[in-house]
């Protein structure tokens, strides 16, 4: 069994004439980043891999949950093709995740993660919000194994389920 946890990156700051890549978080995002990584910390949610794409707004995000659940952020791994990724590209990289990794989080951006987490569970979920967490159980034993549907949604949450 494989666990897959999908995180859309928390609020970004539109606020300063930035590019896409380098907006950082706004203070909605500042905020929203602790809570859900608390959420998961009380839920005693420890990943074995954190992948980030590389956007500011995404590595920030997944600094501060990794800090929330105890995994050295220093261990997080950037990941180019992720910065906005199509469903395809999701596969792709998701297919050649090492097997010792058991629980992985993937922090990212909409349409491609939303996109693949309903492929993947054949769920509709019509849009991860900013910060928003699918938990996907996948009954594979190898992460090249995993194709379209073969996941179930354990979980959907995000911030205004806590506010």
């Amino acid at each position: 069994m494989k666990e897959l946890y999908l995180i859309r990156h928390a609020k970004s700051d539109w606020s300063q004439e930035k590019s896409d890549f380098e907006r950082g978080l706004n203070k909605r995002g500042n905020n929203d980043a602790p809570l859900m990584g608390e959420v998961l910390n009380s839920l005693g949610v420890m990943p074995d891999l954190i992948i980030s794409s590389p956007a500011k707004r995404a590595i920030l995000t997944a600094n501060i949950i990794s800090q929330k659940v105890g995994y050295e952020k220093d261990k997080i791994q950037k990941e180019e093709s992720l910065y906005l990724a199509s469903e395809a590209t999701f596969y792709k990289y998701t297919n050649n995740i090492n097997d010792k990794q058991n629980k992985v989080f993937i922090f990212s951006h909409n349409p491609g993660i939303t996109e693949f987490a309903e492929s993947l569970t054949d769920t509709f979920i019509g849009n991860i919000p900013t910060t928003g967490i699918c938990h996907i159980l996948l009954d594979v034993d190898s992460w090249e194994n995993i194709r379209e549907g073969d996941g179930k949604l354990l979980s959907f949450d995000f911030p205004k389920n806590h506010k």
